[in-house]
């Protein structure tokens, strides 16, 4: 389990067993972060492998997880449960996240300094291998942009950044699920009724 998707050891030890029961269930775990207070909170992000969660999907995940959770018992104390959709301005925590949302603005952060600096925003410009490309501002005497290459290994935080073009294309996106036309009923054509 990568330290995007669950970053400390209770996160990585809850992954490891409810992603499988999520998996089964035709979903994708994205992210998982146990937040510490009077009452912990477990909080996982989940999708469909081609992106998107409704509501009842996530309702349907959190009772399946809370059931594995209830045997396992990886938290000793009560909780909350709480499993979301990555949202507009979604984490990015699997490599393939980083093709998927090719040309969009993102901030990455780093866990050790690469040439001097952590945090890197810029468009998105998929990977290659083991590296996730991005173009960034050249701050150098010429300007203008330069892609550069971050291997996924060194990256402690990834998301995309809430731009006017990102809510576009999520609500067409929502609108075409939204009209599946192999859903609709047939409708066969008759004469009218005879009485």
């Amino acid at each position: 389990m990568n330290q995007m998707i669950a970053k400390t050891g209770m996160d990585k030890r809850i992954a490891e067993t409810i992603a499988p029961v999520i998996e089964d269930m035709g979903f994708e775990l994205v992210r998982i972060r146990v937040q510490s207070g009077e009452t912990p909170l477990v909080q996982i992000m989940a999708e469909r492998p081609e992106g998107g969660i409704e509501v009842d999907q996530c309702a349907e995940i959190s009772t399946a997880v809370s059931a594995v959770l209830d045997v396992e018992d990886p938290i000793s104390e009560a909780y909350t449960l709480e499993v979301s959709s990555p949202g507009i301005d979604r984490p990015l925590t699997r490599l393939k996240d980083f093709d998927t949302y090719e040309g969009y603005e993102a901030k990455l952060e780093t866990a050790d300094l690469i040439d001097g600096r952590k945090r890197w925003r810029g468009i998105l410009a998929g990977t290659e291998g083991n590296e996730v490309l991005i173009n960034i501002e050249d701050h150098t005497a010429e300007g203008g942009e330069v892609t550069i290459g971050l291997n996924f290994d060194w990256l402690a935080d990834a998301k995309l950044v809430m731009t006017d073009e990102l809510i576009r294309e999520a609500l067409k996106a929502r609108k075409t699920a939204a009209v599946d036309e192999s859903k609709f009923d047939d409708i066969e054509a008759e004469g009218p009724e005879e009485e």
